[in-house]
C-alpha cells in the first residue's frame, strides 16, 4: 500500500517548518458534548489552512488554484484538547510532490500548544473529466520551492 507522506515526514509539531499561516476563529457551535472542540471543527480549521496557502501561495500561477484539487487522503493526530473561545493559527508546508499529486503537512496551534497536526495528499484533476492529471509545471515549481526542510520531496 502506497504510504500517503515520505518515511522522512518532518516533526509537524515544530511551529519552525511552518511558512504559511491562517487564522480561525473558535465558534461556540465547535463545541462536542464534552465542551471540546469537535474533530469536524478542528478538520474544518485544516481545511481553511490549505485554502489559504492555495489561494495566496499559489496566485502567481495565474490559475484559479482552488478548483481542480480534490483531497485523496486525510490523515490527522489529535494532540491536545481545544476550547472556546479564542482563535487558532494553522501552518501549512509542502512534504511531497508527485506525478499528479502533492501531500499538504499541517499543524493547528493555539498559542505555543500544537493541537493537531495533519498529512493531507491531494490530486490535481481536470475540471471536465474528473480524472487525475499531471500537475502542470508552473505550480510544481511553487509547490516544490514549498517543500519543508526535512521532507523527502517524493
Amino acid at each position: 500500500m502506497r504510504q500517503a507522506v515520505p518515511a522522512s515526514t518532518p516533526d509537524l509539531t515544530q511551529r519552525t517548518l511552518f511558512n504559511d499561516w491562517a487564522r480561525a476563529i473558535i465558534r461556540y457551535r465547535d463545541l462536542d458534548p464534552n465542551g471540546h472542540v469537535n474533530n469536524g471543527a478542528i478538520n474544518g480549521f485544516f481545511e481553511e489552512g490549505r485554502i489559504h496557502f492555495r489561494r495566496d501561495g499559489l496566485v502567481r500561477s495565474g490559475r484559479d488554484t482552488v478548483a481542480g484539487v480534490v483531497v485523496v487522503h486525510f490523515d490527522a493526530r489529535y494532540r491536545n484538547a481545544l476550547y472556546f473561545p479564542g482563535e487558532v493559527e494553522i501552518g501549512t508546508t509542502i512534504l511531497a510532490v508527485r506525478g499528479a499529486s502533492f501531500t499538504f503537512g499541517q499543524a493547528i496551534f493555539q498559542g505555543e500548544a500544537c493541537i493537531a497536526t495533519a498529512a493531507v495528499e491531494a490530486v490535481f484533476i481536470a475540471p471536465e473529466t474528473g480524472r487525475a492529471v499531471r500537475i502542470p509545471k508552473e505550480i510544481r515549481g511553487i509547490l516544490t520551492s514549498a517543500i519543508a526542510l526535512g521532507s523527502s520531496g517524493g
